[in-house]
C-alpha cells in the first residue's frame, strides 16, 4: 500500500481524487492516523452537495462519524490506479532483489524510481510526472 507521506506529496503536487468504490483513504485527523477506510456503496459513499463533495458513513456503528469533507480525506491509490495515472509515460515495473523499479519516460528522458514497495515506486514516478506537467 502507498505510504501516507507519498500520498500527501501527490495531493500537494495536484493529484485530484474522484472517489470510487474500492478506493482507500485516511482521515487528516490525529486520532485516525492509523486507520484506513475503503469507499463502498454499502458503508462509505461519496455524495455531491452544492457546498462540496463529502464521504458519507452509512450505518457504521463503530465510528462516531456521519460524513467528512473530501478535502479532509487523503486518497491512498492502489498500484493499478497509480500505473493508470502514469499513462503513456509508464514503461516498466521491475522486481529487483531488495526493491522495485519503475521506469517512465518524460519529455524524451528516461527516469527510474526505486522503492521496496511497488506502490511507492509508482508514486515516485507519478510525482515526477506531475512536477513536469505543472
Amino acid at each position: 500500500m502507498i505510504s501516507t507521506e507519498l500520498a500527501l506529496a501527490l495531493r500537494e503536487a495536484g493529484l485530484v481524487w474522484h472517489p470510487r468504490s474500492g478506493d482507500r483513504f485516511q482521515l487528516d485527523e490525529p486520532e485516525f492516523e492509523a486507520d484506513v477506510f475503503t469507499v463502498s456503496e454499502m458503508t462509505i459513499e461519496p455524495r455531491e452537495y452544492p457546498t462540496g463533495r463529502i464521504l458519507a458513513f452509512n450505518g457504521t456503528t463503530e465510528w462516531a462519524l456521519d460524513s467528512v469533507a473530501l478535502e479532509d480525506a487523503l486518497w491512498l491509490p492502489h498500484e493499478h490506479q497509480l500505473r493508470e495515472l502514469l499513462r503513456g509515460a509508464f514503461r516498466a515495473l521491475r522486481r529487483l532483489p531488495d526493491t522495485h523499479e519503475v521506469e517512465i519516460v518524460v519529455g524524451g528522458e528516461r527516469k527510474v524510481f526505486e522503492h521496496p514497495e511497488p506502490a511507492d515506486a509508482y508514486a515516485l514516478g507519478l510525482l515526477e510526472l506531475l512536477r513536469r506537467l505543472s
